[in-house]
């Protein structure tokens, strides 16, 4: 296999409550070994459900990506996706800022504007704005990350010595203008390859050519694993600079890993 795939990326299990932390930072090792481009976790706080198939982010992302950055080396690490208008901004930026520091400017922010209401409302946050919310967030972000000051001249530190890249998920009209605003980066969920192309030409468009990372999520059980291969191909064909791979349960999580690792790769 080679040393590095540019176009693979895997979404750790992060759904299941039980879990030892220590199994996932196992994964991330394993997926560096295999050359995963880069690891994602998923972000949610207080979901109205258990977590699972729907809420992934039982450990909260950055504190554990934080871990994982200090037993890895290669491998970017990033947040698919934070939720936002949930955030502390100003906390927010100094946690980014401290984890690209920690992990060698490893570290992708991605974030969104969220989609469960019940959520922001467990939270006592008003969902009706979180678009709002989300895009001011998102100046400010940028603002403490370019000058090292806040709004009214307070000292940021650690200031990020090159910019940290800032994804942003989310399949709407909204999220793809936000991506071309501050992103170096759109993921996806839950879209065909065909929906992917059409979202990435849009993006094209918009940034008149300026590079935006694309990356697609998608998910395999362990089954027909010639449809799943051909599928992550079928993201790449129409536009996807990457797909961020999901693989079931923590248990059984590394052997598929490893095995659409070998499968991609080819004779």
């Amino acid at each position: 296999m080679p040393e590095h795939f540019p176009d693979l990326e895997v979404v750790l299990p992060n759904e299941q409550p039980h879990v030892d932390p220590a199994r996932i930072a196992e994964l991330a090792r394993r997926a560096e070994e295999l050359g995963y481009r880069a690891a994602w976790l998923p972000d949610h706080l207080i979901p109205p459900g258990p977590f699972g198939a729907v809420f992934g982010g039982v450990h909260e992302p950055l504190v554990t990506l934080a871990h994982l950055a200090a037993v890895t080396s290669r491998i970017r690490l990033g947040t698919a996706v934070l939720v936002l208008p949930l955030r502390e901004p100003f906390a927010l930026a100094k946690q980014a800022a401290t984890l690209a520091r920690l992990s060698g400017n490893r570290f992708d922010l991605g974030v969104g504007a969220g989609w469960n209401e019940p959520e922001f409302a467990e939270v006592g946050v008003d969902f009706a704005t979180r678009g709002k919310r989300t895009d001011a967030a998102l100046d400010l972000l940028a603002e403490l990350f370019r000058t090292g000051r806040g709004p009214d001249g307070g000292y940021f530190e650690p200031r990020p010595d090159r910019p940290v890249p800032l994804t942003v998920g989310g399949n709407s009209a909204a999220a793809l203008r936000r991506a071309v605003r501050v992103g170096a980066g759109w993921f996806s969920a839950g879209l065909s390859p065909a929906e992917v192309g059409e979202r990435a030409g849009k993006l094209t468009a918009m940034t008149n050519g300026r590079e935006t990372r694309v990356t697609a999520r998608m998910d395999w059980d362990g089954t027909d694993l010639d449809s799943a291969t051909a599928r992550f191909r079928a993201y790449i064909l129409a536009g996807a600079d990457a797909v961020a791979v999901h693989f079931g349960p923590a248990e059984t999580f590394e052997q598929r890993m490893t095995t659409f690792a070998e499968a991609v790769a080819g004779p």
